[in-house]
């Protein structure tokens, strides 16, 4: 497959392409609004399978891709506040990009990364199948732009059912490559582990699905090989995990300090999640199986990630 990825600077776009060249199956494009950063990130990784990189104004309906794989957006809660209302026109610009290339080339796979955040901003309860999406049409709040930015685009989708279109719903991705400056509840948790400082978090009971870069390559993998077809599908693991038993891990291994604080502290950008996480498994109809839960996955990045501050003299 000719692939294009827009948005090739996202960290989650990153770490699939990497996880493409080591199969060495696809020709891949990275699109990026700077170009200049994906050569710089490219030459760093020493792969031997063909990559080709490009700024959007080369995007066009003249050139041949079998799949687009669209990246672009915010990856960071901070930067999702600080975007506010004008995320809607970042995510209407780029997906109708990739949509007037698919009305031209309808046998083109459109793969658009949404969000778990689509369902709305409150998770008291984990997603299933039966689960709509909450909108407070007459409160809508800053929190909201987000989820009704991804809402937005996957209605978008669906009205286009004659076309191959893939929302895919992410709900927590970890991986030892990410930016550990972005304001997550496990990067603040890592940034303690790293500086040897107080991790500092409310009491709240809260529930996460952290998909390790794996099993998103195996996601993204499923549904290029499978049947095209015009759906959304919730990203999962084996198993969540709860912030209990998540501290406790990490007490133990990396010698983590938790203190328990007022619930104020921390980035609330996209609303009040408790439960965020889904027990839709749509996915499978597709061919995807994860192999890790997410402990698993996040003990195996946070291994690597305390390895390379130890080679880095981060750490004693």
């Amino acid at each position: 497959m000719r692939i294009a990825i827009l948005g090739a600077t996202s960290q989650i776009a990153k770490d699939l392409v990497l996880s493409f060249c080591r199969q060495n199956r696809h020709q891949l494009v990275l699109f990026a609004r700077r170009p200049e950063v994906v050569e710089q990130w490219v030459s760093g990784i020493r792969s031997s399978a063909p990559l080709e990189i490009a700024d959007f104004e080369a995007f066009g309906s003249s050139q041949h891709f079998d799949a687009i794989l669209n990246f672009v957006g915010v990856g960071d809660p901070a930067q999702a506040a600080a975007m506010g209302a004008s995320i809607f026109d970042v995510t209407l610009k780029y997906d109708e990009l990739a949509l007037n290339y698919i009305k031209v080339h309808p046998e083109c796979r459109y793969v658009f990364l949404s969000s778990g955040a689509a369902y709305g901003s409150s998770f008291d309860a984990p997603v299933d199948k039966t689960t709509p999406a909450s909108v407070a049409i007459n409160n809508l709040q800053p929190q909201d732009w987000y989820a009704v930015a991804k809402l937005h685009a996957e209605c978008r989708h669906r009205s286009l059912a004659q076309f191959p279109i893939v929302d895919v719903r992410v709900f927590n991705y970890f991986s030892s490559t990410q930016d550990i400056s972005a304001r997550f509840f496990i990067t603040d948790l890592l940034r303690a582990i790293r500086d040897k400082s107080v991790f500092k978090t409310s009491s709240d009971y809260i529930v996460r699905d952290f998909l390790h870069p794996a099993d998103f390559y195996r996601m993204i993998s499923a549904l290029l090989d499978a049947a095209p077809a015009n759906a959304a599908v919730d990203c999962y693991t084996l198993a969540p995990i709860d912030k209990p038993t998540l501290l406790k891990c990490m007490e133990d291994e990396f010698g983590l300090i938790v203190e328990t604080v007022d619930s104020s502290v921390g980035v609330n950008a996209t609303g009040r999640k408790p439960h965020y996480y889904s027990l839709n498994t749509r996915a499978a109809d597709f061919g995807y199986a994860p192999s890790l839960t997410s402990l698993e996955g996040v003990l195996r990045e946070t291994r690597l990630l305390v390895s390379s501050w130890a080679v880095d003299g981060c750490s004693e």
